[in-house]
């Protein structure tokens, strides 16, 4: 018989008897959750379901190798995994799938996140960091495909950097780096790019990490021969297998999601090598089965035939490894030792039965409770208003006559009556009024919280630090200014590092890291490969971790390739944990009008629109930028920078008091008073605004010009809007497409601000044309918002209102 893990350690068959059984026991308390979970969907009690069955055997054994401090970061099917590393009990495993917003009762989301998707809890209430090295760690599942993939990157590397970079409590993220990071992910999903990316950067890196594949052969009913290249992913691998002697490549061990003991010794050979080794390891895990199919949302059977279905009825994992608990003995002293008798085993599944049952019925009591709760403080001050109006007696009878009665049906009864009896200032109006205040900001907190930090570190709490100048202060080009600042940051902060392409060796390529690597080495002062993906990964990885990461993504163009993670991952992480984990990346890139088609492009309305919950800083110069970093520094909100590409060999004067001077988050800055219109921009843009400004000078128009500076957070304290009511005229102008940045700046100062209130003449914008910028200056001139044009299309407004002191140019 082949030599286990288990049987390899200083046990007795006793303790090897009760790991078994526990490990059966285990397995099939997660089978009946999947089983009965599937039957809650079924009967309406809960709206979607995704299981784990099938899988629970090289879950358990993974989990015998995940130590304290290791974190997962993983797939919504890895239930079993999570009840073995106590992340997840059946009351919460069933909180989940009813959506029950309660941190206490489902800690991994709330009920933010359909069942499935697991996490720890890596944050005490007040947003300060647990000791992560005293718990297994989990990051927030999310369900896009292969998504998962860069953010595990960044958590292993974290332990490499962790093995030379120390700071004041860096003890409660690491033991000397002797973490690993798992990552689970879907066969079918092998064939993201994500994956690749990740791997290959994993490889070049040798970082400590896991990756298992489970392997049904299907990505729902598309089977594995049309996801890839080969059938086989260990097969494609086999090129990334390291060979003796180099510190390239990884592991690949194939090994079957039946056979229990070859899991055990599979993962103790994957953990032997990443944790001892630092080298990243693939466990590609076959001819997995999935009972139930993908997921409650159809059934298997439409593309499985009845060949296969049989197979993976006499081949699941379960049945497999109580066949091997029954055919299991040995002779010690001359006496046969056996594991468990049928009977045995059939009172172990009998029991499990009725532990998932009881599990689910508290789970749906304490859900239930908290509606019924909700009915119970409501009903009574509706009933009350039944005089007042004919029509609140029938919305209370349709209410009653609801069979299942959630949340938003309370809120839509109450919200009826006070509708219905608008206008009546009734004491039992107004004791409505203030219960639905009441509920209101509780349901307000279950759904929308923690979008943004909460914490006392929230990027709004640093306070401005005005950069210091003296007549010592000399006039240097802007890059020199980014340059220093960095330095006296790596200087300060020891947790923080920056990688990104180029970023090391030649000090990235506009020279703002010149000389870092030099001066703190190349662990802190990394260059990457071109992977854009996986850049922001090792960033939100390494944030997760308690570092100080700062990305670099070479141009904003190409920061679309790593918009995917930014917006489904790093955005949403706080919210999706509600305020439990967070990741305060900041992601360095440089952008706007400088040549061609790929190196000036303002993809703002995309960042703006789909990475809510990610601070969006557009410094108009490199001074502001480096305050901004500096700000960025004492808060734990994730923020991406845009410097100018164009503003590097300007020249700026130099602050004395460089990496202490801040810039104030969601703060503008009116940069020329004026008294006619008020002009709004930002970044690169506003050079341009402030040569036209004085143009219009000339042309009896005095222009107030604004610098948004921080488009998320936008202008806190509504002082746009006191320049338009002495202005009574706005013009926003930016390089983004129609319709992009310019229309989200607009409904912030007329709708947010309300400042239509002041307008005599219509508001405008001027944006870019549509297409990319063409190449070089002139394709900038035609592409572009050109000082001309700004003149002329602000001219044309007081030509409008004003035809005799400002005549027509054309």
């Amino acid at each position: 018989m082949q030599t286990t893990y288990i049987e390899t350690q200083q046990i007795s068959f006793q303790d090897f008897k009760n790991q078994i059984l526990e490990d059966y026991k285990l397995g099939r308390i997660s089978r009946e959750m999947s089983y009965l979970g599937r039957r809650e969907v079924l009967t309406g009690k809960a709206k979607f379901g995704i299981f784990g069955d099938g899988k629970e055997l090289p879950q358990l054994a993974m989990a015998k190798v995940f130590r304290d401090g290791d974190f997962r970061s993983g797939y919504y099917r890895d239930q079993t995994f999570a009840l073995a590393v106590n992340a997840l009990t059946v009351e919460s495993f069933f909180a989940q799938l009813y959506a029950d917003t309660s941190v206490e009762r489902e800690p991994a989301s709330a009920g933010r996140q359909m069942n499935g998707h697991f996490a720890t809890r890596s944050l005490n209430e007040d947003g300060s960091w647990k000791d992560l090295t005293a718990q297994k760690n989990i990051s927030s599942d999310i369900s896009p495909t292969a998504g998962q993939m860069p953010r595990l990157l960044g958590l292993a590397q974290a332990s490499k950097i962790y093995k030379t970079v120390k700071f004041e409590g860096s003890e409660k993220f690491s033991r000397e780096g002797n973490e690993i990071a798992f990552g689970t992910i879907g066969d079918a999903s092998t064939a993201e790019g994500h994956f690749w990316e990740t791997l290959n950067a994993a490889c070049a890196l040798q970082v400590p990490m896991v990756v298992s594949i489970w392997d049904d052969g299907y990505g729902i009913s598309v089977p594995t021969k049309n996801q890839r290249a080969k059938a086989d992913i260990a097969e494609m691998l086999s090129g990334f297998q390291r060979k003796e002697g180099e510190n390239q490549g990884c592991e690949i061990i194939q090994v079957k999601a039946w056979d229990y003991p070859a899991l055990l010794d599979a993962y103790a050979r994957a953990e032997q090598f990443a944790r001892v080794e630092s080298v990243p390891v693939v466990v590609h895990v076959i001819e997995v089965t999935q009972p139930q199919g993908h997921s409650t949302s159809g059934s298997h059977e439409r593309y499985k035939n009845e060949e296969r279905l049989a197979w993976e009825s006499q081949f699941d994992g379960l049945v497999k490894f109580r066949e091997w608990i029954l055919n299991y003995s040995i002779e010690i002293e001359g006496k046969e030792e056996v594991l468990a008798t049928a009977e045995e085993l059939d009172a172990i599944d009998n029991e499990a039965k009725k532990t998932v049952k009881a599990g689910q019925k508290q789970a749906w009591e304490n859900y239930q409770k908290t509606i019924t709760d909700l009915i119970a403080s409501v009903l009574p001050l509706v009933e009350n208003l039944k005089g007042q109006n004919a029509e609140i007696e029938n919305y209370i009878s349709q209410f009653n006559k609801l069979v299942s009665k959630a949340k938003k049906d309370v809120f839509h009864l109450v919200r009826k009556s006070l509708l219905a009896t608008r206008g009546n200032n009734s004491a039992e109006r107004n004791q409505l009024m203030q219960k639905y205040n009441e509920i209101f900001e509780v349901e307000k907190d279950n759904y929308s919280s923690h979008l943004y930090s909460q914490s006392q570190w929230k990027a709004k709490n640093v306070k401005e630090i005005k950069p210091i100048y003296s007549d010592a202060s000399e006039d240097v080009d802007g890059r020199v200014v980014v340059r220093n600042n960095f330095d006296k940051i790596f200087e300060k902060y020891p947790e923080t590092l920056v990688f990104g392409e180029d970023a090391g060796n030649i000090g990235d390529v506009n020279q703002g890291l010149e000389g870092m690597q030099e001066k703190y080495g190349d662990v802190r002062i990394a260059d990457t490969g071109i992977r854009e993906a996986t850049i922001l990964g090792q960033g939100i990885g390494m944030a997760m971790r308690g570092l100080r990461p700062i990305a670099e993504i070479q141009y904003l163009d190409y920061i679309l390739y790593c918009l995917q993670g930014m917006s489904d991952d790093l955005a949403t992480v706080q919210y999706r944990t509600k305020g439990g984990q967070k990741s305060p990346v900041i992601i360095r890139t440089r952008g706007h009008r400088l040549e061609g088609v790929w190196h000036s492009g303002s993809p703002m309305a995309g960042i703006l629109n789909l990475s809510k919950g990610i601070l969006v800083l557009v410094p108009r110069n490199l001074t502001k930028a480096a305050g901004f970093y500096n700000t960025m520094l004492q808060s734990d909100d994730p923020a991406v920078i845009v410097e100018c590409l164009n503003g590097y060999r300007l020249k700026e004067k130099q602050p004395d008091n460089l990496g202490e001077f801040t810039v104030p988050v969601g703060k503008i800055e009116v940069t020329k008073e004026g008294k006619d219109v008020t002009l709004v921009t930002y970044g690169s843009t506003w050079r341009i605004v402030m040569e036209a400004a004085e143009e219009l000078e000339k042309l009896g128009i005095s222009a107030e010009v604004i610098d948004v500076q921080s488009l998320i957070p936008f202008d806190l304290t509504h002082e746009i809007a006191e320049s338009v009511k002495k202005t009574n005229r706005l013009v926003v102008i930016d390089e983004d497409v129609e319709g992009g940045t310019s229309a989200f700046i607009l409904q912030q100062i007329l709708e947010k601000q309300k400042a239509f209130r002041f307008l005599d003449s219509d508001p405008l914008t001027i944006s870019a044309n549509d297409h990319r910028p063409a190449y070089a200056s002139d394709g900038d001139y035609f592409s572009k918002p050109s000082a001309d044009d700004m003149v002329e299309k602000i001219y044309t407004m007081f030509n409008e209102t004003n035809p005799q002191k400002y005549p027509a140019i054309f």
